[in-house]
C-alpha cells in the first residue's frame, strides 16, 4: 500500500530517527511558545470584544520575527538537524503532533465551563471557549496556532525542496522549488499583515477545540504540504524549453492573481472594520447596508462576490497543483481539493451565521445586491 501510494521514502528513517520525528512536534510547540512569550512584540487591539472589560481584546503580535528566526535556524542547521529532516520525518511528526494536539485539546476544552453543547465529543471537536489567552493577554492561543502552523508549513515545504534537490540534482523539478517559494511567500505575507488576521473568521467566530488545535498545529504545519509527499520523488517533467517557460510563468501569474484577490479582499474588509468611511487604497468608496449598529460591506471586492477572497484562495491552491508539472497525478490535487471543499463548506456556514447576525431581512437585501457566493457569474 505504501509503495503503491509512492510514499515509501518517508518510512526510510531508522528507529531512533522515527522516535525523534514522533516527539519533534511537542518540542517545536514548546520552543515556539517560549519564542512568542520572550521576543518583543507590538500590542494591538483586535475586533473581538473582551466580555470582562467591554473593550476590544489586546494581542501581542511578533509572528514575523519568530518566522525569520526560525528560517535562519533551519537554513544554518543550528539545531544540528539536516535541512531535509522536517520533510523526511513528516509521517512520524504528523502522528506525534496528532497525539499531543489531542492531549492539549482535551485539557483546553474540558478545563473550561460547560457550554451549550452537551455531547462531550462534539464539545471536544468544536470547543467551548471562543478565546484562550494567558499571562494578562500576553499569549493568545489562536494567534499561536497561526505562528506555529504557518512557520512549520513554510519550513516543511523548504525541507521537501532540499530533499528533492539532494535526490535529483541537475534533473530536479523546478516546480518543486517554485512550490516551496509559493508557500514561503504566502506565509511571509501573512506575518507582514498579521494584524489583519484579528478581523477574520477564525479569530471572531471559531471556538478553541480539537478542530483548531489539530488544524492549526498539524494540518496547517505539516499536512498542507501533502502534495509534496508524492511529488518530491519525481524528476523534472521533461517539457521543452518553451513549454517550461509557459508552465512556470503561467503558474506564477495564477498564484499572484489569487494572492492579489485574497489579500486585497481581506485588507479591504480590515480597512472597513477599522475605518468605515475611509476609501480603500484611496480609490474605492465604501458602500454598505446598515443593519442596526452593524454594517455589511458591499462595494469593491466585496461587491463582486460575498466571499471573493475564497476565490483567491482557490486560485492559489490551483497554482500549487499546477506547479509540479504532473497535471494528472492525484497527489498534486490533494491541497486543491481540501481548500475548495473547506471554503465551500465555510461559506455556507458563514451565510447562516450572518443571517442571524444581521437579521434575515438585511441579509436577504445583501444577497440580492451581491448575488454570487464565491465565483462571479458561476457560484
Amino acid at each position: 500500500m505504501i509503495e503503491w501510494l509512492g510514499i515509501g521514502h518517508l518510512f526510510e528513517l531508522s528507529r531512533s530517527e522515527a522516535i525523534a520525528g514522533f516527539f519533534a512536534p511537542p518540542v517545536i510547540f514548546a520552543v515556539f511558545f517560549l519564542a512568542q512569550i520572550i521576543l518583543p512584540a507590538r500590542r494591538v487591539s483586535g475586533y473581538v470584544i473582551n466580555p470582562e472589560t467591554g473593550a476590544p481584546r489586546n494581542y501581542r503580535l511578533n509572528g514575523l520575527p519568530v518566522f525569520i528566526i526560525a528560517l535562519v535556524v533551519w537554513a544554518f542547521e543550528l539545531t544540528g538537524m539536516p535541512r531535509d529532516w522536517f520533510y523526511r520525518s513528516s509521517i512520524y511528526a504528523v502522528a506525534g503532533g496528532t497525539v499531543f494536539a489531542t492531549i492539549f485539546a482535551v485539557i483546553g476544552v474540558y478545563g473550561q465551563p460547560p457550554g451549550d453543547e452537551k455531547n462531550p465529543f462534539l464539545a471536544l471537536w468544536e470547543g467551548r471557549a471562543r478565546e484562550l489567552s494567558f499571562f494578562n493577554e500576553r499569549f493568545d492561543v489562536k494567534m499561536y496556532f497561526y505562528v506555529v502552523g504557518g512557520t512549520m508549513c513554510a519550513l516543511n515545504a523548504l525541507s521537501g525542496a532540499v530533499y528533492h534537490y539532494q535526490r535529483f540534482g541537475e534533473n530536479s523539478n523546478p516546480g518543486v522549488f517554485l512550490y516551496a517559494v509559493f508557500f514561503t511567500f504566502y506565509i511571509l505575507d501573512y506575518f507582514v499583515f498579521e494584524r489583519v488576521t484579528l478581523y477574520t473568521y477564525d479569530l471572531i467566530h471559531e471556538r478553541v477545540g480539537f478542530k483548531l488545535f489539530w488544524g492549526g498545529l498539524v494540518v496547517y504545519g505539516w499536512l498542507f504540504i501533502l502534495p509534496l509527499w508524492g511529488m518530491a520523488v519525481y524528476p523534472a517533467p521533461g517539457f521543452s524549453t518553451a513549454g517550461t517557460y509557459v508552465w512556470l510563468i503561467g503558474t506564477t501569474a495564477l498564484f499572484l492573481l489569487g494572492w492579489g484577490i485574497s489579500r486585497g479582499a481581506n485588507n479591504q474588509k480590515y480597512t472597513f472594520k477599522r475605518w468605515p468611511d475611509r476609501k480603500f487604497l484611496g480609490l474605492i468608496e465604501p458602500e454598505y447596508i446598515e443593519a442596526g449598529d452593524r454594517k455589511i460591506l458591499c462595494s469593491g471586492l466585496w461587491g463582486v462576490a460575498r466571499h471573493f477572497n475564497y476565490m483567491g484562495e482557490g486560485f492559489l491552491a490551483l497554482s500549487i497543483a499546477l506547479a509540479f508539472g504532473y497535471f494528472t497525478n492525484p497527489w498534486v490535487w490533494t491541497y486543491f481539493v481540501f481548500i475548495v471543499s473547506f471554503f465551500v463548506f465555510r461559506e455556507r456556514f458563514d451565510g447562516r451565521f450572518c443571517a442571524e447576525k444581521y437579521g434575515a431581512e438585511k441579509w436577504a437585501e445583501y444577497q440580492a445586491r451581491v448575488k454570487y457566493r464565491i465565483v462571479p457569474g458561476v457560484y
